[in-house]
């Protein structure tokens, strides 16, 4: 039994977290008769109040036995020691005094006199030994023959003073007491010794037998206090349950400071319905008067509920009860499921603050997360745009039922904000789809006193709780504003969306469904979603402006039309990537002879860079076309060139270099249907025959430009008219998805489904696989083949004699009859005849001479000298050196080109 201070004696509750005794009994063994081994097991070991009686007990006990035996013992030692030391001084003095011994110590042999009576002396007795010896310690007798003669082992100087020496010696017959006296003469003289000893074990007999009677007296006694203290402890350990002095101690001060200091409010209720114990907790939790001990619990003044589930003392979990102005969750067991006693305890546990406080806790974890999702999820892409969505998306419906971002025109370009400029509606979220908001894309001039206005001057956001009782912002659009109210809208929050000393435009939240309107907390975490958001849009505002400016710089770089030439009908693509433009390039190129050159180049990486290499690389093929040079040489030159331009940059800290580009150069003939074309690292190209097939050309690949050292290679073949010649860049049949085979083969699949189709419908098939915005600049170009056929070609072969120009004057002029240019007549008789008497003169033969009806009129003359003519402006004074220039003058456009056989001079006129 434990008595708390100011209450009532009750018995510890073993509900309070302190386990069961592993020794203690259970309430169905705890009968007055009953015994168990246990019992006296735990007992013995002392851990308990009960053992330590035991022990207490047993050891006084054996204390006491051990005491009497010590004293038993130690008595019989010293009447031991006493008689022998009087046995062995009486006999000693009994023979120094008897008659003749004084004597025989002065005869020629004391030990033949004295032996025999000091052996009969020792026997009657019972001493162990009988010495007499002379003044020096010289022994006349001794019970073992061999020791006399030899000198005593003792104190003898007090004795052959007249005294008497009595002494404790271990000897060689064990611990002995001996006694040395004194053979006086008549005269008082000491004329020898005698000793007399005795061992202790001799004297001791009678208590060695007294010893066992000793021990058993003992043993008994023990045994019965052992069983007495076992009754007692047994009683003793039912009543403590097992537990020791200092644990019980522990106990008590734990369940009172456990009881009075918990949080929770802890009730225990008899089988009477009285209240045994309440904690400090529960007085304060139900407003318990200062008495409520043995009071039953309906007289407390509770609530009926309350005090029902109490009286009742039926089992109850987490059972919510309002009490007062408290949300109280009460727990109820009974006391008795393992034979304690009857009743009931009960725990009682506030929910109101925990509840306000979790609901607390939620709305900051949720507001945590939707910050979390907000970095990782506004600002996935380079758009403005999108990244408007993003934020838009997200705050919809977690945050605000309704949410618009509007942005300056100027930054969905990628440019900075324009202030005082009207703003475009970006984005645009809500629970409903329709709402009477501006519509996504309204440019949007919002008035100086509404919300909007005020965050974009100052910078700073605006919350409004009630946009009813808001007149600065009903002025922006009284009838929208009032549809606004009446679709329920009723609360906004403004935020400018800043990016350093920017502000890009406005992110509105505006609730609907939510009676509650927004407060301060709330419009902290909107300009934290808003500056992560606005961070993202101004970086894609700047992307977007350098994306710009690198598409405007590649465009501008890139051909704008084609240009007129009647050898093939060409459509094209260029697609910039989505990661940044690059450099890649194309151009047609109209050549001498009807001819026309299809070049298709890549340089690698993207960016400025990119594009401003790409441009140099086109204008150098534009002036090496106009050498008329074949691919491969062209190639060549074009090779050395990059190689140049490396070695120029490499110095420049960080400068990018030009290695990596890549390049197909092909040249088309009208008239004889041959294609000659040559690459350097470049993808070939593909073919798609009149009748549908498609096979890729198997064009030797050089290098990339600027490796150097290594020659390119040209193939040659003739195209069937209609043919479909394919050049594309890798950005079409190769990204990080798939390989070039995998891109090749799927190339060729869509090019299978266009037989017969235009340049254009084969070009739209073909980029209609790819995404909008693949990850690598693509060009296209698709050139279907003509024919520029006999009707429209005329050739001569002419002997080295100045005699046959007029013939091929009168041949031409007669074609040209049946042309129908008989306008050019005259100017094409001069230019052939000077170029004709050119060859003549300073040519070789055979000389030949074409005329080809283009969209010009072609005049070419061809010999097998590598001379080639050169302009010269003749003085006044020279009879020579005119007819280049006549032929310049009357030409469009003239010039040399260079055959594997020779040199053809040509020239071109204007049909009328």
């Amino acid at each position: 039994m434990v008595r708390l201070p100011g209450r009532p004696v009750t018995r510890p509750p073993r509900s309070f977290g302190y386990p069961r005794a592993p020794h203690s009994q259970p309430a169905a063994d705890r009968g007055t008769g009953g015994s168990r081994p246990g019992v006296l097991r735990a007992a013995v070991t002392g851990r308990s109040v009960a053992g330590q009686v035991f022990v207490l007990q047993v050891v006084i006990v054996l204390l006491l036995v051990v005491s009497a035996v010590v004293a038993q013992v130690l008595q019989v030692r010293h009447d031991s020691d006493t008689e022998a030391s009087n046995r062995s001084l009486a006999v000693a003095e009994t023979f120094a005094n008897a008659p003749g011994t004084a004597a025989a110590l002065r005869s020629p042999d004391p030990t033949a006199v004295l032996q025999p009576r000091a052996e009969a002396a020792r026997k009657a007795t019972g001493v162990d030994f009988i010495v007499v010896m002379n003044t020096d310690g010289i022994r006349y007798t001794h019970p073992r023959a061999d020791r006399i003669g030899k000198k005593f082992v003792g104190t003898i100087a007090p004795a052959v003073a007249g005294g008497t020496v009595t002494e404790h010696v271990n000897g060689t017959i064990g611990a002995l007491v001996q006694v040395v006296v004194p053979v006086k003469d008549s005269g008082g003289q000491v004329v020898g010794l005698v000793a007399a000893g005795i061992t202790t074990a001799h004297v001791g007999g009678a208590a060695d037998q007294q010893l066992p009677l000793l021990l058993a007296a003992a043993a008994a006694a023990l045994a019965l206090a052992t069983a007495g203290t076992a009754l007692v402890s047994r009683r003793l350990l039912r009543q403590t349950h097992g537990l020791g002095p200092y644990e019980m101690t522990r106990m008590y001060e734990h369940h009172d400071a456990v009881l009075h200091a918990v949080r929770e409010g802890v009730l225990i209720v008899g089988g009477d319905g009285r209240l045994l114990l309440a904690n400090d907790e529960a007085h304060r939790l139900l407003g318990l008067p200062a008495d409520a001990e043995r009071r039953h619990v309906l007289e407390l003044g509770l609530d009926d509920e309350t005090a029902g589930l109490l009286a009742s003392g039926r089992v109850a979990t987490d059972e919510v009860h309002l009490v007062k102005d408290r949300l109280l969750a009460i727990n109820q067991r009974p006391t008795d499921l393992r034979g304690g006693p009857p009743g009931s305890v009960t725990t009682l546990r506030d929910s109101t603050e925990l509840r306000a406080l979790s609901g607390r806790a939620e709305v900051a974890r949720e507001r945590l997360n939707m910050l979390y999702e907000a970095g990782v999820g506004i600002g996935t892409s380079l758009d403005v745009t999108r990244t408007a969505e993003e934020l838009a998306e997200l705050a919809v419906p977690r945050f605000a039922d309704f949410a618009t971002v509007d942005l300056f025109d100027a930054v969905l370009g990628g440019e900075e904000p324009r202030p005082g400029t009207a703003l475009r509606r970006a984005a645009c979220a809500g629970v409903r789809e329709e709402s009477p908001l501006y519509p996504l894309g309204e440019r949007i001039r919002f008035v100086t006193t509404s919300p909007q206005a005020r965050a974009l001057t100052t910078g700073q956001s605006v919350v409004v709780p009630r946009l009813r009782d808001e007149p600065g912002w009903r002025a922006q659009d009284l009838e929208r504003t009032d549809q606004v109210l009446a679709f329920g809208i009723h609360s906004m929050i403004t935020v400018p969306l800043r990016a350093g000393s920017l502000v890009l435009g406005v992110a509105n939240f505006w609730r609907a469904e939510k009676p509650q309107p927004f407060d301060a907390e709330e419009l902290a975490l909107a300009e934290e979603l808003v500056a992560r958001a606005a961070v993202s849009i101004d970086n894609a505002r700047r992307y977007t402006r350098e994306h710009s400016m690198a598409v405007t710089l590649q465009r501008s770089l890139l051909p704008r039309s084609l240009p007129e030439q009647g050898a093939l009908d060409i459509a094209y693509r260029y697609l910039p990537a989505q990661a940044g433009v690059g450099g890649d390039w194309f151009d047609v190129l109209p050549l001498s002879g009807a001819r026309v050159a299809l070049v298709v180049g890549d340089v690698v990486g993207h960016g400025l860079h990119a594009a401003a290499t790409m441009g140099r690389l086109r204008t150098a093929v534009h002036n090496f076309s106009s050498l008329d040079l074949p691919p491969d040489e062209l190639l060549s030159l074009l090779d050395e060139l990059v190689g140049r331009l490396d070695q120029d940059e490499a110095p420049a800290a960080g400068a990018s270099v030009v290695t990596g580009a890549t390049c197909l150069y092909a040249i088309y003939d009208p008239v004889s249907r041959l294609c000659t074309m040559a690459r350097a690292g470049h993808p070939p190209p593909a073919l798609v025959r009149p009748d549908g097939g498609v096979e890729f050309l198997d064009v030797p690949a050089g290098p990339p430009l600027g490796l150097g050292g290594l020659p390119f290679e040209t193939a040659e073949l003739e195209l069937p008219q209609d043919s479909r010649l394919v050049l594309y860049t890798d950005g079409l049949v190769e990204d990080r998805e798939r390989d070039i085979d995998e891109g090749l083969g799927l190339l060729r699949d869509a090019l299978l489904r266009t037989p017969g189709a235009s340049p254009e419908d084969t070009c739209r098939t073909v980029l209609d696989r790819l995404p909008a915005r693949p990850s690598d600049d693509v060009a296209l170009i698709v050139a279907r083949t003509r024919v520029l056929g006999d009707d429209r070609v005329a050739q001569w072969q002419v002997p080295s004699d100045p005699a046959a120009v007029s013939q091929v004057r009168a041949s031409v002029t007669r074609r040209l009859s049946d042309w129908g240019l008989d306008e050019l007549a005259f100017t094409t008789e001069l230019i052939l005849s000077e170029l004709v008497t050119n060859a003549i003169r300073y040519g070789r033969g055979p000389i030949g001479v074409r005329l080809l009806r283009d969209r010009t009129l072609i005049c070419e003359v061809s010999d097998r000298s590598t001379t080639s003519p050169h302009l010269r402006y003749a003085a006044s004074t020279d009879e020579g050196g005119r007819g280049l220039f006549l032929v310049a003058q009357l030409a469009e456009r003239w010039g040399t080109r260079y055959t594997p056989h020779g040199k053809v001079i040509w020239a071109e006129q204007p049909l009328p």
